[in-house]
Protein backbone atom coordinates (compact mmCIF):
# COMPACT_ATOMS: atom_id res chain seq x y z
CA UNK A 1 0.00 0.00 0.00
CA UNK A 2 1.13 3.55 -0.51
CA UNK A 3 2.14 5.77 2.14
CA UNK A 4 1.03 9.09 1.35
CA UNK A 5 2.92 12.56 2.72
CA UNK A 6 -0.57 14.09 3.73
CA UNK A 7 -3.92 12.68 3.94
CA UNK A 8 -6.33 15.40 4.19
CA UNK A 9 -9.79 15.12 6.07
CA UNK A 10 -12.26 17.31 4.65
CA UNK A 11 -12.55 18.79 1.45
CA UNK A 12 -13.90 22.13 2.06
CA UNK A 13 -11.78 25.82 1.45
CA UNK A 14 -9.14 25.40 3.76
CA UNK A 15 -8.79 21.24 3.22
CA UNK A 16 -8.23 22.44 -0.82
CA UNK A 17 -5.94 25.03 0.05
CA UNK A 18 -3.57 22.39 1.91
CA UNK A 19 -3.93 20.10 -1.21
CA UNK A 20 -2.93 23.01 -3.27
CA UNK A 21 0.30 23.83 -1.04
CA UNK A 22 0.92 19.75 -1.10
CA UNK A 23 0.80 20.06 -4.86
CA UNK A 24 2.89 23.24 -4.72
CA UNK A 25 5.78 21.42 -3.23
CA UNK A 26 5.21 17.76 -4.73
CA UNK A 27 4.43 15.84 -1.74
CA UNK A 28 1.86 12.61 -2.53
CA UNK A 29 -1.32 13.56 -0.71
CA UNK A 30 -5.19 12.61 -0.46
CA UNK A 31 -8.41 14.58 0.06
CA UNK A 32 -11.21 12.41 1.98
CA UNK A 33 -14.51 14.29 1.76
CA UNK A 34 -17.79 12.83 3.37
CA UNK A 35 -19.70 14.71 0.98
CA UNK A 36 -19.31 16.93 -2.44
CA UNK A 37 -16.63 19.57 -2.89
CA UNK A 38 -16.90 22.34 -0.09
CA UNK A 39 -19.76 20.03 1.06
CA UNK A 40 -20.32 22.52 4.17
CA UNK A 41 -21.25 25.30 1.65
CA UNK A 42 -23.20 23.26 -0.42
CA UNK A 43 -25.58 22.45 2.58
CA UNK A 44 -25.59 27.00 3.35
CA UNK A 45 -29.04 28.43 2.66
CA UNK A 46 -29.37 29.03 -0.61
CA UNK A 47 -29.28 32.46 -1.01
CA UNK A 48 -26.92 32.97 1.55
CA UNK A 49 -24.53 35.64 0.75
CA UNK A 50 -21.03 35.90 3.40
CA UNK A 51 -20.13 38.86 5.29
CA UNK A 52 -17.01 38.56 3.28
CA UNK A 53 -15.88 40.13 -0.12
CA UNK A 54 -14.83 37.88 -2.71
CA UNK A 55 -10.76 38.42 -2.23
CA UNK A 56 -11.04 37.51 1.46
CA UNK A 57 -12.46 34.27 0.24
CA UNK A 58 -9.75 33.37 -2.26
CA UNK A 59 -6.81 30.35 -1.63
CA UNK A 60 -3.55 30.26 -3.64
CA UNK A 61 -4.07 33.56 -4.90
CA UNK A 62 -6.51 32.40 -7.72
CA UNK A 63 -9.04 35.19 -8.18
CA UNK A 64 -12.44 35.18 -6.87
CA UNK A 65 -14.60 36.84 -9.20
CA UNK A 66 -18.02 38.20 -7.81
CA UNK A 67 -20.16 40.06 -9.66
CA UNK A 68 -22.43 41.24 -6.21
CA UNK A 69 -19.44 43.40 -3.24
CA UNK A 70 -20.38 39.81 -0.88
CA UNK A 71 -20.42 36.75 -3.12
CA UNK A 72 -23.30 34.08 -2.26
CA UNK A 73 -23.61 30.43 -1.92
CA UNK A 74 -23.32 29.87 -5.05
CA UNK A 75 -20.58 32.08 -6.32
CA UNK A 76 -18.33 30.26 -4.12
CA UNK A 77 -19.43 26.63 -5.16
CA UNK A 78 -18.49 27.96 -8.62
CA UNK A 79 -15.36 29.23 -7.50
CA UNK A 80 -14.06 25.83 -4.81
CA UNK A 81 -15.14 23.54 -7.04
CA UNK A 82 -14.12 24.78 -10.21
CA UNK A 83 -10.19 25.31 -8.68
CA UNK A 84 -10.88 21.36 -7.46
CA UNK A 85 -11.84 20.57 -11.34
CA UNK A 86 -8.69 22.83 -13.00
CA UNK A 87 -6.34 22.11 -10.28
CA UNK A 88 -7.21 18.21 -10.35
CA UNK A 89 -6.92 18.22 -6.81
CA UNK A 90 -6.63 14.16 -5.51
CA UNK A 91 -9.84 13.90 -3.88
CA UNK A 92 -12.45 11.24 -3.18
CA UNK A 93 -16.02 12.23 -2.45
CA UNK A 94 -18.40 10.59 -0.24
CA UNK A 95 -16.88 8.61 1.79
CA UNK A 96 -16.49 9.22 5.83
CA UNK A 97 -13.12 8.61 8.01
CA UNK A 98 -13.95 6.54 10.80
CA UNK A 99 -10.53 6.36 12.40
CA UNK A 100 -7.01 7.80 12.54
CA UNK A 101 -4.29 5.61 14.35
CA UNK A 102 -0.69 5.39 14.69
CA UNK A 103 1.40 3.08 13.86
CA UNK A 104 5.04 3.72 14.53
CA UNK A 105 5.93 6.39 12.37
CA UNK A 106 2.80 5.91 9.97
CA UNK A 107 -0.48 6.83 10.24
CA UNK A 108 -3.86 4.16 9.22
CA UNK A 109 -6.78 5.74 7.87
CA UNK A 110 -9.89 3.61 7.97
CA UNK A 111 -12.90 4.76 5.94
CA UNK A 112 -16.14 4.06 5.01
CA UNK A 113 -14.82 2.97 1.60
CA UNK A 114 -11.13 1.56 2.23
CA UNK A 115 -8.23 2.17 3.94
CA UNK A 116 -5.44 4.14 3.60
CA UNK A 117 -1.59 5.12 5.29
CA UNK A 118 0.61 8.55 5.53
CA UNK A 119 3.26 10.57 7.19
CA UNK A 120 1.04 12.99 8.04
CA UNK A 121 -2.40 13.44 8.52
CA UNK A 122 -4.43 17.51 8.36
CA UNK A 123 -8.05 17.55 10.02
CA UNK A 124 -9.73 19.85 8.25
CA UNK A 125 -13.09 19.02 8.75
CA UNK A 126 -15.09 22.17 9.96
CA UNK A 127 -18.23 22.38 12.25
CA UNK A 128 -21.47 22.47 10.10
CA UNK A 129 -21.94 18.86 10.60
CA UNK A 130 -23.31 18.11 13.96
CA UNK A 131 -26.18 20.67 15.18
CA UNK A 132 -25.69 22.24 19.10
CA UNK A 133 -28.70 20.71 20.39
CA UNK A 134 -31.06 22.08 23.03
CA UNK A 135 -31.87 18.70 24.62
CA UNK A 136 -35.49 19.57 25.24
CA UNK A 137 -38.48 17.58 25.01
CA UNK A 138 -39.82 17.37 21.09
CA UNK A 139 -36.60 18.32 19.10
CA UNK A 140 -36.72 15.17 17.51
CA UNK A 141 -40.13 16.25 15.93
CA UNK A 142 -40.36 16.01 11.98
CA UNK A 143 -41.56 19.81 12.27
CA UNK A 144 -38.16 20.98 14.15
CA UNK A 145 -35.14 21.48 11.80
CA UNK A 146 -31.65 22.11 12.86
CA UNK A 147 -30.80 23.13 9.04
CA UNK A 148 -32.34 25.93 7.13
CA UNK A 149 -32.00 26.15 3.59
CA UNK A 150 -35.03 28.43 1.88
CA UNK A 151 -38.27 30.38 2.50
CA UNK A 152 -41.14 28.08 0.33
CA UNK A 153 -42.09 25.71 2.31
CA UNK A 154 -43.28 28.13 5.29
CA UNK A 155 -45.36 30.11 3.69
CA UNK A 156 -48.43 31.09 5.52
CA UNK A 157 -47.21 28.51 8.79
CA UNK A 158 -46.95 29.34 12.23
CA UNK A 159 -42.93 29.82 12.49
CA UNK A 160 -40.80 29.67 15.40
CA UNK A 161 -37.10 30.56 15.09
CA UNK A 162 -34.82 29.79 18.04
CA UNK A 163 -31.39 31.70 18.12
CA UNK A 164 -30.52 35.06 16.64
CA UNK A 165 -27.28 34.50 15.04
CA UNK A 166 -26.78 35.41 11.12
CA UNK A 167 -28.44 31.97 10.32
CA UNK A 168 -31.47 32.54 12.39
CA UNK A 169 -32.04 36.21 11.47
CA UNK A 170 -32.07 35.19 7.83
CA UNK A 171 -34.59 32.48 8.41
CA UNK A 172 -36.51 34.90 10.47
CA UNK A 173 -36.50 37.30 7.76
CA UNK A 174 -36.96 35.02 4.73
CA UNK A 175 -39.69 33.29 6.04
CA UNK A 176 -41.41 36.53 6.97
CA UNK A 177 -41.30 38.17 3.63
CA UNK A 178 -42.29 34.71 2.15
CA UNK A 179 -45.96 35.26 4.39
CA UNK A 180 -44.80 33.00 7.37
CA UNK A 181 -46.04 34.17 10.66
CA UNK A 182 -42.53 34.20 12.30
CA UNK A 183 -41.35 34.80 16.21
CA UNK A 184 -37.97 34.45 17.59
CA UNK A 185 -36.94 32.66 20.80
CA UNK A 186 -33.46 34.34 21.97
CA UNK A 187 -31.47 33.95 24.85
CA UNK A 188 -29.76 37.00 24.64
CA UNK A 189 -31.17 40.46 25.59
CA UNK A 190 -30.81 41.92 21.97
CA UNK A 191 -29.77 40.49 18.45
CA UNK A 192 -26.17 39.11 18.36
CA UNK A 193 -23.47 42.22 17.40
CA UNK A 194 -21.80 39.23 15.12
CA UNK A 195 -24.88 39.57 12.85
CA UNK A 196 -24.35 40.99 9.36
CA UNK A 197 -24.15 45.04 9.49
CA UNK A 198 -26.12 45.13 6.46
CA UNK A 199 -29.24 42.77 8.05
CA UNK A 200 -28.86 43.74 11.65
CA UNK A 201 -30.93 46.45 11.24
CA UNK A 202 -33.20 44.98 8.92
CA UNK A 203 -34.37 42.42 11.88
CA UNK A 204 -34.73 45.41 14.21
CA UNK A 205 -37.01 47.22 12.27
CA UNK A 206 -39.12 44.15 11.84
CA UNK A 207 -39.16 43.67 15.40
CA UNK A 208 -39.76 47.01 16.32
CA UNK A 209 -42.60 47.20 14.17
CA UNK A 210 -44.40 43.94 15.40
CA UNK A 211 -43.89 42.64 11.64
CA UNK A 212 -42.02 39.53 13.62
CA UNK A 213 -42.45 38.83 17.17
CA UNK A 214 -39.14 38.42 19.54
CA UNK A 215 -38.72 37.40 23.25
CA UNK A 216 -35.71 38.23 24.31
CA UNK A 217 -34.02 36.63 27.57
CA UNK A 218 -35.91 33.87 26.74
CA UNK A 219 -35.50 29.83 26.32
CA UNK A 220 -37.75 26.86 24.20
CA UNK A 221 -38.47 24.59 26.96
CA UNK A 222 -40.62 21.89 24.96
CA UNK A 223 -41.91 21.64 21.81
CA UNK A 224 -45.17 19.70 21.01
CA UNK A 225 -47.19 18.55 17.67
CA UNK A 226 -48.76 21.94 17.82
CA UNK A 227 -47.42 24.31 20.15
CA UNK A 228 -43.69 25.70 21.27
CA UNK A 229 -43.61 26.46 25.49
CA UNK A 230 -40.72 28.41 26.38
CA UNK A 231 -39.90 30.19 29.52
CA UNK A 232 -38.36 33.71 30.28
CA UNK A 233 -35.33 34.73 32.91
CA UNK A 234 -37.83 34.83 35.38
CA UNK A 235 -39.28 31.36 34.88
CA UNK A 236 -42.46 32.45 33.85
CA UNK A 237 -43.75 29.72 31.59
CA UNK A 238 -45.72 30.51 27.71
CA UNK A 239 -47.26 29.15 25.15
CA UNK A 240 -47.71 29.69 21.44
CA UNK A 241 -49.20 28.08 18.57
CA UNK A 242 -46.40 26.34 16.21
CA UNK A 243 -46.20 24.02 13.02
CA UNK A 244 -42.49 24.61 12.09
CA UNK A 245 -39.23 25.10 14.37
CA UNK A 246 -35.90 26.21 12.70
CA UNK A 247 -34.09 25.61 15.76
CA UNK A 248 -30.91 27.30 14.66
CA UNK A 249 -28.30 27.64 17.79
CA UNK A 250 -25.69 26.75 16.53
CA UNK A 251 -23.00 23.65 15.45
CA UNK A 252 -20.27 21.98 16.25
CA UNK A 253 -16.98 20.13 15.69
CA UNK A 254 -16.96 16.33 15.83
CA UNK A 255 -15.10 16.47 19.43
CA UNK A 256 -15.53 12.66 19.47
CA UNK A 257 -13.50 12.10 16.43
CA UNK A 258 -11.13 14.47 17.65
CA UNK A 259 -10.64 12.71 21.06
CA UNK A 260 -10.76 9.88 19.03
CA UNK A 261 -7.45 10.11 16.69
CA UNK A 262 -5.69 11.21 20.37
CA UNK A 263 -6.33 14.93 20.34
CA UNK A 264 -6.15 16.80 23.25
CA UNK A 265 -8.85 18.97 24.24
CA UNK A 266 -9.12 21.58 26.86
CA UNK A 267 -11.50 24.39 28.75
CA UNK A 268 -15.26 24.45 28.71
CA UNK A 269 -15.26 25.24 24.73
CA UNK A 270 -13.32 22.01 24.13
CA UNK A 271 -10.71 23.82 22.60
CA UNK A 272 -8.05 21.04 20.58
CA UNK A 273 -4.26 21.38 21.72
CA UNK A 274 -2.09 22.47 18.82
CA UNK A 275 0.73 24.42 18.42
CA UNK A 276 -0.14 27.79 17.50
CA UNK A 277 2.95 28.31 14.73
CA UNK A 278 2.60 24.94 13.18
CA UNK A 279 -0.97 23.76 13.54
CA UNK A 280 0.49 20.04 15.15
CA UNK A 281 -1.23 18.87 17.22
CA UNK A 282 -0.30 16.70 20.75
CA UNK A 283 0.28 13.63 18.56
CA UNK A 284 3.19 14.36 15.78
CA UNK A 285 2.31 14.40 12.85
CA UNK A 286 -1.22 15.45 13.03
CA UNK A 287 -2.15 18.29 12.23
CA UNK A 288 -5.52 21.05 12.83
CA UNK A 289 -6.67 23.54 10.13
CA UNK A 290 -9.58 25.66 9.49
CA UNK A 291 -12.92 26.20 11.90
CA UNK A 292 -12.13 23.24 13.49
CA UNK A 293 -9.01 24.94 15.80
CA UNK A 294 -12.00 26.77 17.88
CA UNK A 295 -13.82 24.03 19.58
CA UNK A 296 -16.87 25.26 20.66
CA UNK A 297 -15.88 29.14 19.71
CA UNK A 298 -17.07 28.36 16.05
CA UNK A 299 -16.96 32.17 15.39
CA UNK A 300 -13.11 32.46 16.30
CA UNK A 301 -11.96 30.74 12.64
CA UNK A 302 -13.18 31.93 9.19
CA UNK A 303 -11.69 30.62 5.78
CA UNK A 304 -9.95 34.46 5.51
CA UNK A 305 -8.22 34.21 8.79
CA UNK A 306 -7.19 30.39 8.08
CA UNK A 307 -5.98 30.32 4.88
CA UNK A 308 -2.52 30.55 6.34
CA UNK A 309 -2.94 27.74 8.21
CA UNK A 310 -2.00 25.52 4.50
CA UNK A 311 1.17 26.95 4.66
CA UNK A 312 1.87 26.80 8.59
CA UNK A 313 1.79 22.79 7.86
CA UNK A 314 3.49 22.38 4.85
CA UNK A 315 5.77 24.35 5.93
CA UNK A 316 6.46 23.01 9.23
CA UNK A 317 6.28 18.96 7.46
CA UNK A 318 9.06 20.22 4.62
CA UNK A 319 11.19 21.14 7.42
CA UNK A 320 10.65 17.85 9.28
CA UNK A 321 11.79 16.52 5.91
CA UNK A 322 15.48 18.18 5.70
Amino acid sequence: MEILDILIIGGGPIGLNCALEAQKNNLTYLVIEKGTIVNSLYNYPLYMRFFSSAEKLEIDGIPFLSAAPKPGRQDALEYYQGIARHREININLYEKVLQVSRTGAVFDIETSKGAYKAKNVIISTGFYDIPNLMNIPGENLPKVKHYYTEPYPYAKQKVVVIGSSNSAVDAALETYRKGADVTMIIRQSAISESVKYWVKPDIENRIAEGSIKAYFNAEAAEITENSVIFKDKNGQISEIENDFVLALTGYLPDFDFLRNSGIELQGDCLNPLYHPETMETNVPDLYLAGVVCGGKDTHLWFIENSRVHAEMIVGNILSKNN
